[in-house]
């Protein structure tokens, strides 16, 4: 069974890929070099003169820079489905951009501020076409090197 058939972004062009081939998908102007997640259609920076921005995929690896514990149920408009309290971390990524994220792999209390994570992808929900609905998450580096172990 094909899992990309059955499942879709949680928002069309914010990432591509499923677990470990999974990247962010950004952009980086060609006149300045400002890297914006999600993407954007212009240059943000104000000394800008080029203001062009260029798709590009964000690595597969990051930081931990900071986290919470998010111990309440979230509004409806975040659907999330067998909800339970969970880590929201703080990443910062090589090309010198910090996104926030879930955080999967281990219990919500135990993560490590200045700890290597890995991009993958987790399911929020199953929509009204019976798909499920994926986010992107970050998990221990460790969880992701043991995944692609078990796999082979």
């Amino acid at each position: 069974m094909n899992s990309a058939i059955h499942s879709a972004p949680v928002v069309p062009g914010l990432f591509e890929g499923q677990g470990d081939s999974t990247r962010l998908l950004a952009s980086r102007c060609r006149g300045c070099g400002s890297v914006y997640f999600p993407r954007s259609l212009s240059c943000r920076h104000p000394r800008c003169t080029d203001k062009a921005p260029q798709d590009i995929l964000l690595g597969p690896q990051g930081t931990l820079y900071s986290f919470t514990v998010q111990a309440y149920r979230p509004p409806a408009l975040f659907v999330l489905d067998d909800w339970a309290p969970y880590a929201l971390g703080l990443v910062e990524l090589p090309e010198g951009l910090r996104v926030m994220a879930m955080l999967t792999g281990r219990a919500p209390q135990d993560w490590r501020i200045g700890e290597p994570v890995a991009l993958t992808t987790g399911v929020l929900h199953r929509d009204s076409e019976g798909r499920d609905v994926l986010t992107y998450q970050f998990r221990p580096v460790a969880a992701a090197i043991s995944a692609e172990g078990a796999s082979e």
